[in-house]
C-alpha cells in the first residue's frame, strides 16, 4: 500500500498494519493457530491466496517446514503487537456493541469457542454438547470433550449427547461476547438447553463466555456522551 508521507511512528506502523486482514491474521497467530487451515478457520472470509500473501508479510511471520509439516510463527516484532491487539479487542468489546447480520458466522463463533472454552470445568470422561442454530447453516454442531481435549464437529460424531443448546446465532454470539448473560437468555426464552438434568445445569459453566466478555460496558451516560455531536466552534 502507498505510504502516508509522514515520519510519525504511528503513520509508519499503519503503513504496515493497516492493510485489510493483516491484524486479524496476527490475532489468529497470537491466539495459538500455527497451521494454514487453522488460520483459515479464524478468518473464513479471507481468500487462501491473500492469506498466503499476508503470511509473507514483512518481518511479522516466519514459515517453518519440517518434513511434510508447515507451520507459521510470529517474529519478535509481531509478538510485541500482543498488547495492541488485546487493547483493540477490549476497546471493541466495550464500545462496539452493535452487530450487523453480516457479523454472525457459525463457523467463526464455534471455532472461537473451541479454542477459548475452559476445559477444567468439564468432566474427564467423553462429554458431548450439541449446538443447534434455528437460523443458520450449518445448523448442527457438536463439541466433544474428552480428557482435557476439545474437538469441534459439523457432523454427528456418533457419541451420546449430554445436552443440546438450541438458539439463534445472534443470541449465542452476544452471550459469547458478553453482551448478554446465559441467565438472561434462558429467562427470556431466547435459548433452550435439553438433555441430562445434571448436564443441562452445567452447560453455561462448561461453555462460559469469551475471555474478554468481562470487559465493562459503557454506562448509558457514557453512550449518550459518545452519540452527542461535536460542539461547533464559535
Amino acid at each position: 500500500m502507498s505510504g502516508h508521507g509522514q515520519f510519525c511512528p504511528v503513520a509508519k506502523a499503519m503503513e504496515l498494519l493497516d492493510e485489510r486482514w493483516t491484524l486479524l491474521v496476527i490475532r489468529e497467530l497470537l491466539a495459538g493457530s500455527t497451521r494454514f487451515n487453522e488460520l483459515r478457520r479464524g478468518v473464513p472470509h479471507m481468500s487462501p491466496a491473500l492469506l498466503s500473501k499476508r503470511l509473507e508479510h514483512a518481518g511479522l511471520v516466519r514459515k517453518r517446514v519440517e518434513g511434510t509439516r508447515t507451520d507459521y510463527r510470529l517474529t519478535q516484532a509481531a509478538e510485541e503487537l500482543r498488547p495492541i491487539v488485546d487493547g483493540l479487542a477490549a476497546w471493541g468489546g466495550r464500545w462496539i456493541g452493535e452487530l450487523g447480520q453480516e457479523d454472525f458466522d457459525p463457523h467463526l463463533l464455534l471455532w472461537d469457542m473451541r479454542r477459548q472454552i475452559d476445559l477444567e470445568a468439564w468432566p474427564r470422561r467423553r462429554t458431548v454438547v450439541a449446538m443447534r442454530f434455528t437460523d443458520a447453516q450449518p445448523s448442527q454442531w457438536w463439541l466433544v470433550c474428552r480428557e482435557g481435549d476439545l474437538d469441534l464437529c459439523d457432523f454427528d460424531p456418533g457419541f451420546a449427547v449430554a445436552a443440546t443448546v438450541t438458539t439463534r446465532l445472534p443470541v449465542m454470539t452476544r452471550i459469547w461476547r458478553g453482551g448478554r448473560s446465559w441467565l438472561h437468555a434462558l429467562r427470556a426464552e431466547e435459548l433452550r438447553i435439553d438433555g441430562d438434568a445434571d448436564a443441562v445445569g452445567r452447560v453455561p459453566v462448561w461453555l462460559g463466555q469469551a475471555g474478554r466478555a468481562s470487559v465493562p460496558r459503557p454506562s448509558e451516560r457514557e453512550l449518550a456522551a459518545r452519540r452527542e455531536p461535536a460542539l461547533a466552534g464559535t
